[in-house]
């Protein structure tokens, strides 16, 4: 594991587990002390966690990561999870991506289809939909530029959102929980809300790390969610409270291209 992946993965198990003891992490990530203290000093001067006497937990901030370190972070099963979302859509939708690590990674098969309508608050959305050859159309909210999620937020682009209805929202979340529904760690997440209510159909891709999770805001109830797409590790229990929500499961596995 490359050091930027391991300190994303690390920043995603504090985020799961809390306070941590360096010589447990080095254990779960099967490498050494040394190295781990490497990442968490680096870790540490980015602000993004708070070492203590034999240990480590996650900053302020908590899961808020950068979406640059998002990508780090199970890359495999987000790509999986993206081919499988592909097949969701259809020459001539009209769909909303959200600005989350997994959805990106369906930018590239988007090429495939024609006169679709593509709207995003993601700059790197954008910025890769513009290399594609194909028939779309492309609409940006505009509003207030946040760096850590290269993404537009506020009132300017939760009221854009407001002003259209989509066939269907892309979205990933930071935690989905039976009672707390979708969530994110993301403080600006009412344009996630909008996108929601712009949408009629809302499919959910997570990979099975984040079930269990409760992030502090809320982005919508599960009953809103029409499709979930995450990997073969979701566990019995949660799957089968999920689909009594009348929720459709789509599952990856190691071997789906």
């Amino acid at each position: 594991m490359k050091p930027k992946q391991r300190q994303a993965a690390i920043l995603e198990h504090l985020q799961q587990f809390g306070k941590t003891a360096v010589d447990d992490l080095a254990a779960h990530f099967a490498t050494t002390g040394t190295t781990i203290r490497k990442d968490l000093t680096l870790l540490e001067e980015e602000g993004a966690v708070i070492r203590t006497y034999g240990g480590v937990v996650l900053s302020r901030e908590e899961g808020d990561q950068p979406i640059d370190r998002k990508t780090h972070i199970n890359t495999g099963k987000k790509l999986r999870i993206a081919r499988a979302a592909i097949k969701e859509i259809q020459d001539g939708d009209s769909l909303i991506f959200d600005a989350g690590s997994t959805v990106m990674q369906m930018v590239p098969f988007l090429g495939l289809f024609n006169n679709i309508t593509v709207m995003t608050n993601s700059l790197h959305i954008i910025n890769a939909l513009v290399e594609l050859d194909n028939d779309q159309t492309i609409l940006m909210p505009g509003g207030t530029y946040r760096k850590k999620s290269s993404s537009f937020h506020g009132s300017l682009a939760e009221g854009a959102f407001n002003q259209f209805n989509f066939d269907k929202l892309f979205i990933g979340a930071d935690g989905v929980d039976l009672n707390g529904g979708v969530t994110t760690f993301n403080e600006a997440h009412g344009v996630s809300q909008a996108m929601c209510k712009a949408a009629e159909r809302i499919i959910l891709m997570v990979d099975s790390s984040k079930f269990g999770r409760k992030s502090p805001n809320i982005v919508c109830d599960l009953s809103r969610v029409d499709t979930l797409i995450t990997d073969s590790g979701i566990s019995d229990q949660y799957r089968e409270a999920i689909e009594k929500h009348g929720i459709r499961i789509i599952l990856v596995g190691e071997n789906d291209e």
